[in-house]
């Protein structure tokens, strides 16, 4: 039977092995007061272009203890998705590259302008059209399919206010930590974490619409007039104002 992989016999083999050009590691590990007795090490080991290791045959590897994902410089450079907020707080355990492995990581965390603006507009859209639904439903007295629709509108808003400031949304276990840490420009952590988790657990008309008249300022600041305006006189259903009429 072969030795249990820990973590640390993980670095012993990398760090002698001279194809592996960095580690990284991410998860709780990576984000200081986060790890628990369960939390595993979560890594991603950086080989060189066209290198023969056999640390390959570990890619994949899943345990309670560690997971591992083993890949190319190249490849490491054009993760994106979900991934992309692991790896703008994960930490560099080794490089090799002279700072390389580092810039990369470090650029995981900040989206150009263009795309982040593009992102932000889809993700205004889709949090006002749940909102939207959020409203009418309440209005016409389907509560759980407006609790629903609040509850959704939640996650496009986040996405929405980080991708203003163009950084990748975090994980819902990291968020607390993240906006303490690295508040949101022009948001108090406290009091938005409150009206979101309000928001989401009771689906409150009221609030929602105060939230919205908020988000709408900061959206419009950003250049999203055209996204916002498209909605025409729905947004008054929206905005804080009016009270239950309208279609």
């Amino acid at each position: 039977m072969l030795p249990k992989l820990t973590y640390a016999a993980l670095l012993t083999r990398v760090s002698s092995d001279p194809a592996v050009v960095g580690l990284v590691l991410k998860g709780s590990h990576a984000h200081d007061g986060m790890a628990t007795k369960f939390s595993d090490h979560d890594v991603y080991v950086v080989v060189a272009e066209g290198a023969d290791t056999g640390l390959s045959g570990l890619h994949g590897h899943r345990s309670a203890e560690l997971d591992v994902s083993v890949t190319t410089v190249g490849q490491f450079r054009h993760l994106e998705g979900h991934e992309r907020y692991a790896l703008s707080r994960a930490g560099v355990v080794i490089d090799r590259l002279g700072g390389e492995i580092a810039e990369i990581v470090a650029g995981k965390g900040r989206r150009h302008r263009a795309e982040a603006s593009a992102a932000a507009a889809g993700w205004l859209d889709a949090y006002a059209n749940s909102l939207y639904r959020s409203v009418k439903n309440a209005r016409d007295g389907n509560l759980l399919a407006a609790r629903l629709d609040a509850a959704d509108s939640m996650g496009f808003l986040l996405e929405l206010l980080f991708a203003v400031d163009r950084r990748p949304r975090p994980y819902n276990k990291y968020l607390e930590w993240e906006l303490e840490r690295f508040p949101l420009p022009g948001w108090e952590t406290g009091p938005l974490l409150d009206k979101i988790g309000r928001v989401a657990g009771t689906g409150d008309v009221g609030l929602q619409r105060s939230l919205f008249s908020q988000v709408e300022a900061v959206a419009r600041e950003d250049g999203h007039d055209p996204t916002l305006d498209a909605w025409g006189e729905d947004l008054l259903l929206m905005r804080p104002e009016l009270n239950f009429r309208g279609k």
